[in-house]
């Protein structure tokens, strides 16, 4: 997957740009505030029709205007395939490939495998379990659509269950048929999200533990584990079971909106017992086992976005990412970072092939968002 050009307008800080990009490494470097993160988050929206930093649209569009409009021209398996995003204001989001607009945005999601490193993936082992889920749904939903449509309507299920809650609290009222029409189709939605979970992590642990090592080098064991409810009981039982307690809370407390990813070293959780080095290292390896599973599942290689990666890792191991991408030939890879020769540096010193974009030589007339 190679993404030759794109054009923005009205994204974020930019009134309207065009830029060319190189088929290996593209160095977006710049000071603060120029917009390097919103050029990859601009790729990023390309292939998940939604921002990975701001998930609120109306809130992508730049300052004093009402739209956006953002255009990447892909290569795909040796076809070019042209998506554009677009928002206004008051409107729908409207995402278009090839001039063909989608009728639901869940129908692209998938074609353009993207994976994202930034210094915000440390909620991944800082935060709730929901940013953990995030990124196996994520994951997930990039291989599979009915795991998608089904996620989408458990959630929408999910919704309507918690509000019918409410409204027999407020009412002070209790109907169990259609509390347990509910039930049943979240019983049904949610197990086929549960195995799909279960294999996922199945598949993915292997993968996950042998990027660990090639990145810290070290023989370290590290274990990701699927925990759930539904491990002991399924969901129509916990459902029964947490009825008075659902009922006194006004939502609902069992399910697979409740599962989590825990992560080990050497035996301990490592947000509690791993150094900053483990924890970064783990980090990185997540996404790189993310990067292996989309590879492996879609026969492509996905564009990989290094969002300030000085500010998250130290030079070496910079350097070894740069080594290990270049000589695996692992595709297309965005670098952004606020010291050029830094940059160029690394990238020179493991690359042949790569290109320098430097915001500082472009004017702009607002600040990112």
């Amino acid at each position: 997957m190679i993404l030759k050009s794109l054009s923005l307008l009205h994204y974020k800080n930019f009134d309207a740009f065009e830029f060319e990009f190189d088929a290996k490494i593209n160095c977006i470097v710049g000071e603060n505030g120029k917009g390097k993160t919103n050029i990859l988050d601009s790729i990023y929206h390309l292939a998940y029709t939604k921002s990975y930093f701001n998930p609120i649209t109306s809130q992508n569009i730049q300052h004093g205007q009402d739209f956006f409009v953002v255009d990447g021209k892909f290569e795909r398996q040796s076809k070019t395939e042209n998506i554009i995003v677009s928002f206004k204001k008051g409107q729908k989001k409207i995402v278009k490939r090839n001039a063909k607009t989608y009728d639901r945005l869940s129908e692209h999601v998938g074609l353009i495998p993207v994976v994202i490193i930034s210094p915000t993936d440390r909620d991944l082992i800082l935060e709730g379990s929901d940013v953990r889920r995030k990124f196996m749904d994520t994951v997930i939903s990039q291989v599979d659509k009915t795991y998608l449509n089904y996620l989408m309507k458990y959630n929408k299920v999910l919704s309507q269950r918690n509000a019918l809650l409410k409204y027999f609290a407020v009412n002070h009222t209790y109907d169990s048929t259609t509390l347990s029409v509910y039930n049943e189709q979240m019983q049904d939605l949610g197990q086929y999200i549960y195995n799909s979970r279960q294999q996922f992590i199945e598949d993915f642990t292997p993968i996950l533990k042998q990027r660990y090592q090639e990145i810290c080098q070290k023989d370290e064991p590290i274990q990701i584990t699927y925990k759930s409810q539904l491990h002991e009981q399924n969901l129509g039982d916990l459902f029964e079971k947490s009825l008075q307690k659902d009922m006194a809370l006004q939502y609902t407390s069992t399910g697979i909106h409740k599962d989590d990813l825990i992560l080990d070293i050497k035996g301990y959780p490592v947000k509690k017992f791993g150094s900053q080095g483990q924890q970064k290292s783990y980090l990185i390896a997540l996404k790189f086992a993310q990067y292996d599973y989309l590879k492996d599942s879609q026969g492509l290689n996905p564009i990989l976005l290094l969002d300030d990666i000085f500010d998250k890792l130290d030079e070496n191991r910079v350097k070894h990412i740069v080594s290990m991408v270049t000589q695996q030939d692992l595709g297309q890879m965005f670098i952004s970072d606020t010291h050029p020769d830094r940059t160029e540096n690394v990238v020179k010193a493991n690359a042949e092939q790569y290109k320098m974009i430097n915001l500082n030589e472009f004017n702009f007339s607002h600040e990112s968002v």
